[in-house]
């Protein structure tokens, strides 16, 4: 019989921890939140380099990493931007921290599947372009994001989308690029705007 395992215990916890923690907020934002916001960006990109960019890339799987790509936060929880990346000895010894949680997740799994979510959990295991298009969606949301608390007349975020419209600038990415003008306008529309 195979022993209790503690991971979707865990993994559910993801609720639990808010983002932009350092930022006053119209609307909270939670990490499970973000992860589904993250997966159905990125299976978006992905289908856009698949079928306008002939790109070969499954979808479906990029979308299925994309739900993961926090996952280890139920164990380090959600640092902020400005600390995390405040200098790149912090940002390389956060992602050990990150690649250990990661290990540590999927050792809470039965043995008989660890094989199987070792492809998800562990972000080494993704192919170099699975890993740009999760990061773009990431990116993305937290862009997103920035454009719909400004809407909402909160200018704390100001600073932060400027900074992420500058990261975005930066991806050399058709798909991307592709996103931004199809569907990003509508991030600062009021509901009534975006019914009509």
């Amino acid at each position: 019989m195979t022993a209790n395992s503690h991971f979707f215990a865990h993994l559910f916890r993801m609720k639990l921890i808010n983002r932009w923690p350092l930022m006053r907020n119209v609307t909270t934002e939670n990490v499970a939140e973000h992860s589904h916001q993250v997966a159905v960006v990125a299976h978006m990109l992905a289908t856009i380099r698949r079928e306008l960019f002939q790109g070969e890339i499954n979808p479906d799987r990029v979308a299925t990493l994309a739900l993961f790509h926090d996952a280890s936060e139920v164990l380090t929880g959600d640092l902020p931007t400005p600390v995390k990346y405040f200098n790149a000895q912090i940002a390389q010894e956060y992602k050990k921290i990150e690649q250990i949680a990661e290990q540590k997740l999927l050792a809470m799994l039965p043995p008989e599947l660890q094989a199987h979510y070792e492809r998800l959990l562990l972000s080494d295991s993704y192919s170099q372009t699975e890993k740009q298009l999760v990061k773009a969606a990431d990116t993305l949301c937290a862009y997103g994001k920035t454009l719909e608390e400004i809407s909402a007349g909160n200018h704390e975020f100001v600073l932060a989308q400027k900074r992420l419209e500058g990261m975005l600038a930066t991806y050399d990415l058709p798909e991307v690029k592709y996103f931004l003008q199809v569907f990003v306008p509508s991030f600062s529309l009021s509901l009534d705007e975006i019914s009509q």
